[in-house]
């Protein structure tokens, strides 16, 4: 069983509880930021409490810790756990409301740490599918724990035995996954989208300091076209890392397996996280 941090209060998983009253049950307003460990360590924390602020600051939450008092909430729950790698969800909310929408400045403080489930050594050996989907999601620079739009997107992916949905507008353009980040490469040069459009995620950016040494980056709007004709595709997140992308949804990947870039990406983002060489 868990320990889990609730409102001041360490309390074992099964007994965590929020007021009915709280407005993320009762209005789905509230943001959250998720990470992982490496070694026992949580990677980049202090990034994490950054973008944390900047969700809620988005939605207009208020934000009465500094982030070192939440860093330290993380590291004590951890502590408290003891599992050899862990992943760790930090929400926050607009706490009770008296007349059910809100907020009076109480908002709710949570940390939730669970032992790491990896996925599946074929996702990173043989590549994944993703597919895209028409849905939008509200401020896109905010982790809002309204994931209505990601849940529907999901659903569709899972049916289509896709592991990643996209997001795609109107016009074309390739945005965003529901839960991660999405880069093409075409030759030696690696393409994502613009981060005024899309969550700036950890991952993502670790990705690009180590990519800026090896290949050309670009940051900038991305076609659906150049996404289907891309010599590689990959997406990124906290808890996925780096996957290899195969298929989008009927369109085979180059030669329908993880590309040479990918496997460079993948292995020196090892490197950095995990303190091991391609030779380890």
């Amino acid at each position: 069983m868990s320990v889990y941090y609730v409102n001041g209060a360490y309390v074992n998983s099964e007994e965590a509880t929020l007021p009915v009253t709280d407005l993320a049950i009762l209005r789905g307003y509230g943001v959250f930021d998720y990470l992982r460990t490496y070694n026992t360590k949580p990677f980049r924390l202090m990034d994490n409490m950054a973008r944390l602020r900047n969700s809620a600051t988005l939605i207009g939450l208020e934000y009465p810790w500094t982030d070192e008092e939440i860093a330290a909430i993380v590291q004590e729950t951890l502590n408290r756990n003891g599992f050899d790698e862990s992943s760790v969800r930090i929400v926050m909310t607009g706490g009770t409301s008296p007349d059910n929408i809100m907020p009076v400045g109480k908002p709710s403080l949570i940390v939730m740490v669970e032992p790491l489930n990896p996925y599946p050594d074929t996702w990173y050996e043989k590549g994944v599918k993703i597919v895209t989907n028409s849905q939008t999601r509200l401020f896109p620079g905010a982790k809002s724990i309204n994931y209505i739009s990601a849940i529907m997107a999901v659903k569709e992916a899972r049916a289509a035995d896709a592991v990643e949905s996209i997001y795609v507008t109107e016009s074309g353009h390739i945005l965003e996954g529901t839960t991660s980040n999405l880069f093409i490469m075409k030759g030696n040069t690696l393409v994502t989208t613009s981060i005024d459009r899309v969550l700036s995620g950890i991952t993502r950016k670790t990705v690009l300091e180590i990519a800026t040494s090896h290949f050309t980056v670009e940051e900038r709007d991305i076609t659906l076209e150049e996404l289907l004709t891309a010599d590689e595709v990959f997406i990124t997140a906290a808890n996925k890392r780096v996957v290899p992308v195969v298929l989008v949804n009927d369109t085979t990947i180059g030669d329908g397996t993880p590309g040479e870039g990918t496997q460079q990406l993948m292995a020196l983002f090892d490197e950095v996280t995990y303190g091991v060489t391609e030779e380890a």
